[in-house]
């Protein structure tokens, strides 16, 4: 039987769970303008796991989940990739397999979770656009309010895809960050939940389900895993999970999990080396990993340097390459920022054993941005009226 509690990422106190803690109070004030939050919480399990179910590792009582399939993506072994790349344990975990078309679904189902358990009606989110389509789905599952606040360049796919679900949208004029902060102002004074990744703890905590799910298709720890990186929640939603697997003695090591971040947004890749964060105006086709300022980045930091993990950067023309490269290879059509992390593979593999277990997060579906996608592509511009006119 499990407990658990909130314990604060960087000074270590622990609190309850309440719903109206959101980051460690005495670490949060020391927040300066353009840093990453600080006082991020992570849910501390105490006891001991009932089975190797993902949601028995989770802290809200199954009755609270709306019903809805999330998780249980499949893990591809992609025969033609293996041969191509000489690895024959290479797989992918499709999380594009998710109800809204993204791993974030993990994160949105506990929020969703959570709120249903403590009386409230209305979750606020800001998003690139994957949380925010991914948070309306669930939360019309639910059966719950969504305010959905976007940076007015977010794909138009995962704009109409909110709006289909029945989200109240409000475009954000800069970016991303400004979404950020405009929908704390709005939980701030309005009320409801707020979703927002690593400030809401519960995001992390979903997130955690995948490491679960590989350890139970593999039967095995892998040996390395591949996973793009913009705020850094997925990143420490891998490490979390892997965490409690190692703290309960299912698995006799960490993997070594690479952070693949591209180069127009590459703010934990920089603070990897230089130790701190720096103010940046992010700019890359793969708009879900695109961020000014990882809200997330100490403790993504803090696991890749705790772990011995590693972050590498690929251009825009590495990243649409890939997802070209995936796509025709094996039928897997993922968004750029999914694709990133088959690219990081691909630049990372000459340093790896042959004969390792690597596994791909591939966090996004293609469908969701269509745009980006068909920059690396040639349309057919010639129309015909007979078969005599291919040739």
């Amino acid at each position: 039987m499990l407990t658990f509690e909130y314990k604060c990422s960087q000074c270590e106190a622990v609190f309850e769970i309440t719903p109206e803690l959101m980051l460690c109070p005495e670490c949060e004030p020391g927040k300066k303008s353009g840093e990453p939050l600080k006082g991020v919480l992570e849910v501390e399990l105490n006891g001991a796991p009932i089975s190797n179910d993902p949601l028995d590792y989770l802290p809200i009582e199954r009755e609270f989940f709306p019903k809805m399939p999330v998780g249980n993506t499949p893990l591809w072994h992609p025969v033609r990739l293996m041969k191509k790349h000489d690895f024959s344990e290479l797989y992918f975990k499709d999380d594009g397999l998710n109800p809204t078309g993204s791993l974030k679904d993990r994160a949105s189902l506990l929020v969703a979770a959570f709120a249903r358990k403590n009386d409230i009606d209305e979750v606020v989110v800001a998003s690139t656009g994957n949380a925010g389509s991914s948070m309306s789905g669930v939360g019309a599952a639910a059966g719950l309010k969504v305010k959905l606040f976007l940076p007015k360049t977010a794909p138009p796919a995962k704009m109409i895809q909110s709006l289909q679900y029945g989200a109240d949208l409000v475009l954000a004029e800069k970016n991303y960050d400004q979404a950020f902060a405009l929908s704390i102002q709005y939980s701030k004074k309005f009320g409801g939940m707020n979703r927002n990744t690593a400030y809401n703890p519960m995001t992390i905590e979903g997130k955690k389900t995948v490491s679960i799910e590989i350890f139970n298709q593999l039967g095995r720890v892998p040996d390395h895993v591949f996973v793009s990186v913009g705020d850094g929640v997925i990143l420490s939603g891998l490490y979390k999970g892997f965490r409690d697997l190692l703290k309960f003695k299912k698995i006799p090591r960490m993997p070594e999990i690479h952070a693949i971040q591209a180069t127009g947004s590459s703010a934990i890749f920089k603070a990897m080396s230089s130790g701190q964060f720096q103010e940046q105006s992010a700019e890359t086709v793969a708009d879900s990993i695109s961020v000014n300022t990882p809200s997330n980045g100490y403790l993504a930091l803090k696991n890749l340097k705790s772990y011995g993990g590693h972050c590498i950067t690929l251009t825009d023309e590495e990243i649409l390459s890939a997802q070209k490269d995936l796509s025709s290879s094996c039928g897997l059509f993922s968004e750029p920022a999914a694709a990133a992390a088959y690219a990081g593979f691909t630049k990372q593999k000459k340093n790896l054993d042959s004969n390792s277990t690597c596994v791909v997060l591939l966090t996004g579906n293609g469908l969701k941005d269509i745009n980006s996608a068909s920059k690396n592509i040639v349309m057919p511009q010639k129309t015909i009226n007979s078969l005599d006119e291919l040739y």
